[in-house]
This record gives structure tokens, sequence and C-alpha cells, in this order.
């Protein structure tokens, strides 16, 4: 069988797919389908400084291929993380990944702060959140806001530090470059894609919060552009997501230039779909004489 382990900015999976954040939640759920080692990690449920309830009903509307949610970074909070779930977490013999989101770099810097005193692997910076200080623009829509707080998060974290990056950009290449300059370890792309529909009935949008963010496979041929893009601009790891749905889609992206996976909305219609990916990946290997998943990684051969 191939080798199917990677290592991203020094911590060591057993196979290269993750569990996306704000889709597997803590992971008690998904343990009754199957033994979570069986991933190679797990990026946890996005968690704020203090506990929050979410945007209030309806959050979450199906979409042709895809998703739009606007759950609103729901979570218990980090004490209550690192008290009551991660314990769980650290016995399931996979890579624990901190997924942190806040309205103020202070709210970010103090997460890091914590969770670097904790057993997590690695934590995961979610800047497509709305910075308060400066009137609601997320934090990841500019190279200098990009630059500031990974500048300022880098201080306080102690664990290896990966920079989710939002699509909703101009220069995507850029501001990737502008995270690794800044002291991230590795990338995490693509976010949600900003989105909308409307009950053409009530003319009311679908949403409540308006607009929402859209994932599932219609997202996949942009976040294989993107994450092309940003593989011949820095040289830290990437780890791919966006739309991934199928071993062949994995297989796609880490031609692109992706060292990792994170696997998502795949996972609401069959919660097994980062099993049989693996286990697909594994087979496409095999049958092609490659040794090793990482040496599928940035690959493709332009015209």
């Amino acid at each position: 069988m191939a080798d199917l382990s990677v290592k991203i900015a020094g911590v060591s999976f057993n196979n290269p797919l993750i569990a996306a954040s704000g889709t597997f939640g803590f992971g008690r759920e998904y343990s009754e389908f199957y033994p979570l080692e069986k991933l190679g990690g797990i990026s946890c449920k996005g968690i704020t400084l203090k506990r929050r309830d979410g945007n209030p009903p309806p959050r979450v509307a199906e979409t042709p291929s895809g998703i739009l949610n606007a759950v609103g970074l729901q979570n218990p909070g980090v004490d209550v993380f690192i008290n009551d779930d991660l314990p769980w977490l650290k016995k399931q013999n996979t890579v624990v990944i901190a997924n942190i989101a806040g309205n103020t770099v202070e709210e970010y810097c103090q997460m890091a702060e914590k969770l670097s005193e904790t057993d997590v692997d690695m934590i995961e910076l979610n800047i497509s959140c709305p910075n308060v200080k400066s009137g609601g623009v997320q934090f990841g829509t500019s190279c200098e806001s990009v630059a500031n707080i990974t500048a300022e998060v880098r201080k306080h974290c102690k664990k290896p530090l990966i920079v989710k990056l939002s699509p909703n950009v101009t220069d995507i290449a850029s501001i990737a470059a502008s995270a690794e300059a800044n002291g991230a370890d590795a990338i995490s792309m693509i976010n949600t894609l900003t989105g909308m529909r409307i009950d053409i009935n009530s003319r009311r949008p679908i949403i409540h919060n308006n607009t929402g963010g859209l994932s599932g496979a219609a997202v996949f041929p942009v976040a294989v552009r993107m994450v092309w893009q940003v593989s011949n601009a820095v040289k830290i790891p990437i780890i791919g997501m966006g739309g991934i749905s199928t071993w062949e889609d994995a297989a796609e992206m880490m031609i692109a230039g992706a060292s990792a996976l994170q696997i998502g909305t795949a996972m609401f219609s069959d919660p097994y779909a980062p099993v049989k990916i693996s286990e697909g990946l594994n087979k496409f290997l095999d049958d092609n004489g490659i040794k090793s998943v990482t040496e599928l990684t940035k690959t493709v051969i332009p015209w």
C-alpha cells in the first residue's frame, strides 16, 4: 500500500484528509460512525473567546451543488473547549487543530495564548471575521490587515500556525504571501464564497443574515484555481479545501499544490466521505505505482 502520511509544519498526519472546521463540530457525533483515527486530523468548530449563540434562524439553505450558511460561529467559548472537548479529542489518535475566530486582534491573541498552553497540535486562524475596530471589514481582505493580525498572533502562539484565507478578495496570492512573511507556518484555503438566495414568493432572503457562505461542489473549480495560484506564491504548505467530494477531487487539489486537504460539506450527505476519499486515493496511488501521496503535490503540468 502507498504511504498516505504527510507532514505539515512539523506535525505528522497519518493521511492528508482533515475534517473541515464548522462541519464536524468537535467530532463526538461522527465518532459514532467510525474511529476518528481514520482521519488525518480534525479542524474543530470555530471557537471564540466567549460563548456565542450564533445567528438567528433560518441560517442554512441548500443551493445547486452546495450549501449556503450563516451559522454565526455558534460555540461554547475557548475555556469550555479546553476543559470539556479537548481532553476527549486527544484520546482519538488524530491531529487536533483549534480554529479560532474573533472581532479584535486582542481576542485572537488571547485565544492563541490560552491554546498554546494546551495539547492542541496546531492553531488555525480564521481571518474571515469582521474587525469591529475597523468598521466591520474582514481581517483577511487586505495584505496589510493579514500582515498585522498574523504578526500579532504569532507573538502569542507557540503552536504551528495555519492562516485560513478568504476567497472574497482581489489577489489571494499576495495575501497568502503576506501571511507567510509575517509568521504563518501553513495556509488553509479556501473559506466560503459569499452568496445569497431569495424566496421569490415572500421576496425575503432565505437566510436571516441576508447573505451567507457558499460551500460544496459548486466552489471546487474556484478553490483549485486559488490553491494553484497560491502554491506559486508561497513556500509554506497549503491545506486545500472547497468542494472536495471524491478521491478524484482530492487528487486534483493536491496536484494543484495542496499538501493536505480539508473535507467539509460532503460529510453532510455522506459522513463517511473522508474515509472513502482516503481509500480511493490509496487505490489510485497503488494503481499508478506512486509510493507516497506527497508525490502528487504541485505536479500540475502547464500548457
